[in-house]
């Protein structure tokens, strides 16, 4: 019967993630949040983990941006669970976008489930354990990101949390080993968990200290070993970041652009709800970047955790509270006192430029303290009352967190943008031997316009061609040489810069280039024109 109910779960939370996310599931090729470059450089992210992995994992993360730059992935999220998620997709015949949209919706289902599983492990209640599901995986934070896909998917940190907390409890090789496989899927999914996720298992072990100090020997040797094990996996794809960082001197946000990005009490008054947003009206004041408000529901289940003092006397609870107060501090950046000292001495968050991103953890731990208020108010009544009360908290959540039907492109609630349709097909054409590398024109420069190079990014998915553009969380020096190399293309000087780079062949989009441009390039002796869709043009460079 625990298994069924398991699996319902499972349905359940596949089937809100699809109502929440509407009506991306009914066309997940065609529509599309593409109006934001980021959505694009996730795309094409993912298709290169799942292209580059099972061909010279290796060289992952050597990506075909930014040439001839190397460890060119470490500029941003490396997406590797994601990419890997996907691969069957890719493998039948799936669009980059089309599998970005599936992983974003199993992101949030499997967020959800897994949350509701260990929920009702700690309280022995479905019902709080699907409310908590619930308000982790659609909440104010991820319903307005959906173009970070790395946000969506939370579902390995419960786990993380049991195996830590069995690891608290007893000390043994076993549990130690389930913490570093928890920890290191959840860090594989974003840059941004390692960080947190780090700071929430030191911060919920020291709430706990009272039970383990006492065994402490066996538990710091357990604690020793997770570490290691964790540190062990996850050194390929640590190493690329920190030579990243050697190389470009990425990696190291300023205090004073960490302050730029960090939150504001009216983030967490803010929730792009369309109950909070147009119905109530309420919330307009306080639209931001970021949106933290956790919901009246939310408040409420917690506020019952806090003044039952359940979130003091369940070790569990307690960690969840502990771990929810420090990151909703440091969501403040700077703002907040001990960030600065924290910032010089833990090398990993000088990795983090949104502070303000604390914030979705800070919900998390909302989320966990609101199953445990209701699994407490639950013992005080009767069983079909507390039923009813489950049941109307987890519609109420679901409510507050409503925005569907999205303005997806292609949707008619957005006319800014059109839907995908497909790669375009001469980009197909590229695959092959004789193409070494390519540059594509107009050529952004460093500077505002530059993200327009991630649809260059997603176009070359179908050939993997090395090519010098790029578009990504950093931009390597190289590219403001790049730029004098090539400002007055096809010049001859610039002809010789790019065959110099090792290029050869240029992709002209005639669209969005001068008629003198392309008058000049048509006239070029270093020039010839290859193949043409009647816009885009491919040039072999002499």
């Amino acid at each position: 019967m625990a298994s069924n109910r398991k699996w319902l779960a499972l349905v359940l939370f596949a089937v809100l993630a699809v109502a929440h996310t509407w009506p991306l599931a009914s066309a997940p090729g065609r529509y599309s949040r593409n109006d934001n470059m980021d959505t694009q450089l996730n795309e094409w992210t993912m298709a290169w983990v799942a292209h580059q992995v099972v061909r010279d994992p290796v060289h992952l993360f050597n990506a075909n941006i930014f040439y001839p730059e190397k460890h060119t992935l470490a500029f941003s999220e490396h997406l590797f669970v994601q990419g890997v998620m996907a691969m069957p997709l890719y493998w039948a015949g799936v669009s980059p976008v089309a599998a970005f949209n599936i992983i974003l919706i199993a992101g949030l289902a499997l967020t959800g489930w897994a949350t509701s599983i260990v929920m009702h492990r700690w309280t022995g209640h479905w019902t709080a354990a699907i409310l908590s599901g619930c308000l982790i995986a659609f909440n104010a934070s991820t319903l307005s990101r959906l173009v970070h896909i790395q946000a969506m998917h939370l579902e390995f940190f419960p786990f993380m949390l049991l195996a830590l907390d069995e690891l608290l409890n007893r000390p043994r090789a076993k549990a130690a080993l389930q913490v570093a496989l928890w920890f290191t899927l959840e860090a594989l999914t974003s840059v941004y968990f390692l960080v947190f996720i780090t700071i929430v298992a030191i911060v919920a072990a020291l709430s706990r200290a009272n039970e383990w100090f006492a065994n402490r020997a066996a538990f710091l040797k357990q604690a020793l070993v997770a570490a290691i094990a964790a540190g062990v996996l996850l050194t390929p794809f640590l190493l690329p970041y920190y030579h990243a960082r050697q190389e470009q001197e990425a990696f190291t946000r300023p205090l004073s652009e960490v302050a730029r990005y960090s939150a504001h009490w009216k983030n967490y008054l803010a929730s792009a709800g369309t109950l909070h947003m147009e119905t109530l009206g309420w919330s307009t004041g306080y639209a931001t970047a970021d949106y933290l408000f956790p919901g009246f529901v939310a408040l409420l289940f917690t506020l019952i955790a806090l003044v039952s003092l359940t979130a003091i006397k369940d070790r569990r609870a307690r960690m969840a509270l502990a771990f929810g107060l420090v990151c909703f501090a440091l969501s403040f950046g700077p703002a907040f006192a001990p960030y600065e000292f924290l910032y010089k001495t833990f090398p990993l968050l000088q990795a983090i430029r949104g502070a303000a991103r604390f914030g979705q953890m800070a919900l998390a731990a909302i989320a966990l303290l609101s199953g445990f208020g209701l699994a407490w108010l639950a013992t005080k009544m009767p069983k079909r009352a507390a039923l009813i009360v489950g049941i109307v908290a987890i519609v109420g959540a679901n409510i507050e967190a409503w925005r569907a039907p999205i303005g997806y492109c292609g949707t008619p609630e957005n006319k800014t943008c059109q839907e995908f349709t497909e790669i375009a097909p001469i980009f197909k054409t590229l695959d092959r031997p004789d193409v070494k590398a390519i540059i594509v024109f107009p050529w952004y420069a460093p500077g505002p316009s530059m993200n327009f190079n991630a649809r260059y990014m997603l176009q070359s998915t179908s050939n993997w061609k090395p090519m010098m553009n790029g578009y990504s969380g950093y931009m390597p020096t190289s590219m403001f040489l790049h730029n004098r190399g090539v400002h007055d293309f096809p010049s001859e000087s610039s002809i010789q810069y790019l065959k110099k780079l090792g290029i050869t062949h240029a992709l002209v989009d005639s669209r969005n280039m001068g008629e003198d441009t392309l008058k000049a390039i048509a006239a070029s002796p270093f020039l010839t024109l290859e193949n043409t869709d009647g816009n885009l043009q491919i040039l072999k460079i002499k």
